[in-house]
Parts: structure tokens; C-alpha cells; sequence
């Protein structure tokens, strides 16, 4: 970093307000990258984060597709010490009466053989004070307000911090990573509410949910249930956070409240209720909708969105923060490029949005099929021919970003086994003898053969 920027960015780290090279709106997982990596390039970063870490977020299962990303930040170490090992994931399914488990260490393909489980307000916090020990200038308790892009000037922001005072900043590029706020999208009606996917949760923390035995005792499990999922990630303390993602009819159809429609859902599933039998909330559960959307586009004038900010998909396959801070170190290289010359920036912006949206688009063939006989069936009687499971687990692992082309034939491979299927109607519709098996029926998860 150069001498003089250095001695200003610390003179000026308490001033409400000024110019600067790039404000940053929201310090999550997406603003705290792209400012740390834009800090450490030697531009003057403000980030201005609405709440004050540590705070409570869902998400907090990680991929292999990370532990690069945290490598680049300098922050490995610092993961491994507050995560619990992951050393893959499950899938239950009581109308199949069985689970399986995909082990990332079983694909020698994959970039790497485990991740973490994190409690998000410790993994949020690490890396926004990594932004600041970079040297972005980082508030705390400051809310954006208004945005606004003057014709031929800087963008013009305003903020409020958490004491009412308001402060104005004149920044060369605003990056929008405001999150399920999408602030920019919102603003500027770029929002698109994808209604093929239109799911809302219920979620919560518990003690007393037993985790897997042995080797699978980090893996995150995904119970498939009728008209949606719960999710069940084990934390650091014995706590398991659990989830319910349904579709909105089964939230139309509720009789009672949340807690009410929670604990029934539970009991419903055979499998889900045996482990939550002697489960007891850390704290009352909370609720979110309209899970999945996207922006017309990602960029404009002066302006980036990234993350949640620009676009959220079902969380089935825990790829949120992966794709928060994947986009965010490939935005701070495009940001960068802007600032340096701005026709060779929109052509950086343009072909982050086409990354980001084709990596998307992986994700979402499945997670709109999820509820799909056909697409349950392969997942609960993975097949490796073709090496179709070893591409089902690239997807699962986050490797969705510039995908080499062996694993985009085995993709293509599971989707072709899919069509198939669909064609025939050959699927078996639920276990042998039974329409619902008893939860004793599910075997313990054990490594996919290879």
C-alpha cells in the first residue's frame, strides 16, 4: 500500500464522511471481501455496515469451494480454529427409507476434501476485521440511506449512523453487497422474484439433536419431506441449527403459528422426529420468504451488486456465502479495473455478471427440481456410471465457478440420466412395502463406494 494512502486511511478511519476510491454498502461475507482485496490493491475502501458484529445470520455451512478463498484472504488458520469439520453431506429420505452420504474425500477431483460448519456471527466478524486490518476504512452501526448517481459526478451517499447522525460520502464506484436488502435492485427496480423457486423457513438453533456417528459427525443432512426440506448443520458448542424450507402453500395451509407449523412438520417426518425428540431451542425461531431472485443486471453506472444483493437461490446446497465471496474477489478485480480505465472495467463488469449467473444457473437446475420424484430418486440411489456422481459432487462441493470441462460432462451426464428417467416413468415411487418407513429404517451413513 502506498505511504501516503496508509497515513490518510489512518488519520481519517473515524471521519463520518469525504471522498473516497470505492464505498462498500454492507460488511457480510460479499462486502468484507471485496473490500479487503481492493484495500490490499491499494484503493482508499469505506465500508458501511448497518448492524454491529458479532449478530446472528442462517448460513453457516461452508463448501471445499471456500477453503481456497479463505487462502487468499489469509485467513485459513483463523477458519479452521471457530468451524467444525465437514467432511461432507447427507441426504435422508424416509419415503425411501434410506440416507445416503456423499463424502467430499471420496472424488479425488475436487479442489478440496473437506470445509466447515460455522456459527455465522464468529465467521462474519473474522472477515470484516480482516477488511480493516487490510486497511479499508470499516463503520460499524451505519445505515445507507439514499444513493444517488449525479450525471457526470461521483455517486452521492448518504448514511445514518446508529447515534442519528447522518454522514455523506462521494466515493469514485459504489459495490452494493447489502445483502436480502438488496438496497441497489430494490432502488433502481431491478429486482426480479424468481417464482418457479418461491420458498420461505422457519429456523432455529437447538441443543440436544444427536449428530451423526463417527466420521459423518460434521456432515450437514438434508431431510427430503413432502413439499420441501429441513436442513440440520451441527455447530461448534453442540448446537444444531435446523431449518424447514417449504413452499408457500404449506405455509398458506398452516393451522396455528410458526412454531405450531415447525413442530408438525417435524413430527410428520419419521426420521426428522427421531432426531429432534429430545431437541430444546436456544432461542425462539425465526422466519424468512421469498427466497430466491435475481437483478436484470448485475452493474450500471458506477455501481456493482454482489451476493445476496444481486442474486439469491435456495439454500439447499449451502452456496450463499461461497458465491458472496467468490464474486466478491472476482468484483474487486473488475472494480479495480474500472478505476484504472473505465472501458476496460465495463468489460471486467460484464463477463463477472455472465460468471456469476452461469455458476447460478448449475445450482438452480437442481434446486427447482427438488422436489422432483425423479431427481430425489438419483439422489437417494447415486450412480457413479458415466462418473455422473463424481459430477454431482463438483456441484455440491461449490465448484460451479469456471468449471473444467471433464466436470461439465459429468453434469451433463446426471442430467442425462435424468431426462431419461423422467421419459420412462421407470422411477420406483417409494420404498418396498411401505409408504412411509419407520425412522429405525435408515441405515447409518456410511462413504458412497466408488
Amino acid at each position: 500500500m502506498p505511504e501516503g494512502h496508509a497515513a490518510r486511511a489512518e488519520s481519517e478511519i473515524g471521519t463520518p464522511g469525504g471522498e473516497c476510491d470505492v464505498l462498500v454498502i454492507g460488511g457480510g461475507p460479499a462486502g468484507s471481501t471485496v473490500a479487503a482485496v481492493l484495500a490490499e490493491r491499494g484503493r482508499d475502501v469505506v465500508v458501511l455496515e448497518k448492524a454491529q458484529h458479532p449478530r446472528f445470520h442462517i448460513g453457516e455451512s461452508l463448501l471445499p469451494a471456500n477453503l481456497p478463498l479463505f487462502e487468499r484472504l489469509g485467513l485459513a488458520e483463523e477458519v479452521h480454529r471457530i468451524g467444525l469439520f465437514k467432511p461432507g453431506a447427507e441426504f435422508v429420505s424416509d419415503r425411501y427409507g434410506k440416507s445416503n452420504l456423499f463424502f467430499f474425500a471420496t472424488a479425488s477431483h475436487l479442489i478440496a476434501s473437506h470445509a466447515y460448519q460455522v456459527r455465522r456471527a464468529s465467521f462474519d466478524q473474522l472477515l470484516f476485521e480482516n477488511c480493516r486490518r487490510r486497511r479499508a476504512r470499516a463503520f460499524e452501526n451505519t445505515r445507507v440511506t439514499e444513493v444517488a448517481f449525479p450525471e457526470g459526478e461521483r455517486p452521492a451517499v448518504t448514511a445514518r449512523r446508529g447515534d442519528g447522525a447522518t454522514s455523506n460520502w462521494r466515493p469514485r464506484f459504489v459495490v452494493d453487497a447489502t445483502g436480502r436488502d438488496t438496497l441497489l435492485a430494490s432502488q433502481l427496480g431491478l429486482k426480479r422474484v424468481n417464482k418457479r423457486n418461491n420458498t420461505a423457513a422457519i429456523f432455529g438453533h437447538f441443543s440436544g439433536v444427536p449428530r451423526r456417528p463417527g466420521d459423518a459427525q460434521g456432515v450437514i443432512t438434508i431431510h427430503l419431506v413432502e413439499d420441501g426440506w429441513f436442513w440440520m448443520i451441527p455447530l461448534p458448542d453442540g448446537l444444531m441449527s435446523v431449518g424447514l424450507v417449504g413452499n408457500p402453500g404449506l405455509f398458506k395451509n398452516r393451522k396455528g403459528g410458526i412454531e405450531a407449523l415447525f413442530w408438525a412438520q417435524v413430527k410428520a417426518s419419521p426420521s426428522v422426529a427421531e432426531r429432534m425428540a429430545s431437541a430444546v431451542p436456544a432461542a425462539p425461531l425465526a422466519t424468512t420468504g421469498n427466497y430466491s431472485y435475481t437483478a436484470r443486471r448485475a452493474s450500471g453506472k458506477r455501481f456493482l451488486m454482489i451476493g445476496d444483493a444481486f442474486a439469491f437461490i435456495d439454500p439447499i446446497f449451502s452456496s450463499g456465502v461461497m458465491i458472496a465471496m467468490t464474486s466478491g474477489i472476482l468484483g474487486a478485480e473488475a472494480v479495480d479495473a474500472f478505476l484504472a480505465d473505465e472501458r476496460q472495467g465495463r468489460r471486467a463488469l460484464r463477463r463477472l455478471e455472465r460468471q456469476v449467473r452461469q455458476a447460478t444457473a448449475q445450482l438452480s437446475w437442481i434446486i427447482y427440481r427438488i422436489n422432483d420424484p425423479v431427481l430425489r430418486y438419483l439422489l437417494m440411489h447415486p450412480s457413479n456410471r458415466f462418473r455422473m456422481r463424481d459430477g454431482l459432487l463438483s456441484v455440491l462441493a461449490g465448484e460451479i465457478f469456471g468449471s473444467s470441462f471433464p466436470t461439465r460432462l459429468r453434469v451433463l451426464a446426471f442430467r442425462g440420466i435424468y431426462y431419461t428417467l423422467k421419459a420412462l416413468g421407470r422411477v420406483a415411487p417409494q420404498a418396498a412395502g411401505s409408504a412411509s418407513p419407520p425412522a429405525c429404517a435408515l441405515p447409518s451413513p456410511s462413504p458412497p463406494a466408488n
